[in-house]
């Protein structure tokens, strides 16, 4: 999708005043001019182009809007502090780095970006008489928890894969407040419970970087909450729900309450099975439901009950010695050949 700037309005198909390329290259000029005739705006950070030029209000270090603003003394280059303060050096500049300070006037015209940003359309629950009646009165903007949410999850893993964990927290914690907003006045529609799920479910693996489990666990359950809430016939949702279930198992099974850590893995386990009824065909899903019986194999062992855990195995391995992979799908047959020889271990395994 074209990204559009959230400061101007979007054309529309019918305007006249848009022109294709070299619509007119051909054609006398005209001398008398064209009262009708505009200039389209355009954003200064980029938005309507092909790409994010997002300029002085990204970190160059993690490529994502600046979360805490630090300003490297003496060249005052500006950076993340998460990111700035594993160098010694500018990684701009080379210059030493004596001290690295906050930078609130940047940070504040960051925040404000994040604000406005992707919010284009008035409600119309607003009317202007209402909102002339009442000028302080917050205004309530269509899209925030699409244009907007999509923004701010895109900026949040460019934070997590340069491990400046915080800032991908922060952004995904904007996003989860703005579709919690439009769950409150939408209710809860497909749509939104399944963004608001995986959004929750990445809020968990950013207080698992952090080895905050009690937290992690509370975003898994929530994410799962609302996943729950969707109909079952789309892939990506019954994936990332059962990842979240497994998520929740697996710090379960650290903190060593195993019947807890079986429950979760079975659970997973059961939403992968009534997958496959559906689509049987699919190889993945089938190589997901013997990992999901490989787990909840493990952890019957670890209770003592080998016979269930045997059984879970046999089946596991029968499912993929019996699926077909095209060649064409290289990686997901050495998926199966990984999966398989794991649980064949585990089968001998005493």
């Amino acid at each position: 999708m074209t990204p559009v700037c959230p400061f101007s309005k979007a054309s529309r198909p019918d305007d006249a005043s848009v022109k294709k390329p070299n619509e007119n290259q051909n054609k006398p000029n005209d001398s008398k001019p064209q009262e009708d005739s505009t200039i389209a705006p355009k954003c200064p950070f980029g938005y309507d182009s092909q790409t994010f030029k997002l300029g002085p209000l990204s970190c160059m270090i993690c490529q994502a809007l600046l979360f805490e603003c630090s300003k490297c003394v003496p060249c005052s280059h500006v950076y993340c502090k998460a990111c700035v303060s594993r160098f010694k050096d500018c990684p701009l500049c080379g210059a030493d780095i004596e001290k690295i300070e906050d930078d609130p006037n940047l940070q504040s015209v960051v925040d404000r970006f994040i604000e406005g940003h992707a919010r284009i359309k008035r409600s119309q629950e607003v009317t202007d008489e209402e909102e002339k009646e009442d000028e302080k009165k917050k205004v309530i903007y269509e899209d925030v928890s699409l244009e907007r949410g999509a923004f701010l999850v895109q900026q949040a893993m460019r934070a997590l894969r340069a491990n400046n964990i915080e800032s991908a927290k922060s952004r995904l914690s904007l996003c989860a407040e703005d579709v919690r907003e439009q769950l409150g006045r939408m209710g809860n529609t497909p749509e939104l419970c399944s963004q608001l799920g995986a959004v929750l479910g990445m809020l968990g693996d950013c207080c698992r970087a952090t080895g905050d489990a009690t937290s992690a666990i509370s975003y898994f359950e929530e994410s799962v909450d609302f996943l729950m809430k969707v109909p079952k016939d789309d892939l990506e949702i019954i994936h990332t729900l059962s990842v979240s279930l497994n998520k929740i198992g697996d710090l379960k099974y650290y903190e060593g309450d195993l019947q807890a850590t079986r429950s979760y893995y079975f659970q997973a386990l059961d939403v992968r099975r009534n997958a496959i009824n559906n689509h049987s065909t699919i190889p993945s899903q089938v190589i997901d439901v013997a990992i999901s019986l490989a787990k909840v194999s493990d952890v019957d062992r670890n209770l003592g009950n080998e016979d269930s855990a045997i059984s879970g195995i046999q089946e596991a391995i029968k499912m993929l010695e019996s699926l077909t992979i095209s060649a064409e799908e290289v990686s997901l047959e050495r998926r199966r050949l990984s999966v398989l020889e794991f649980v064949n271990n585990q089968l001998t395994k005493k």
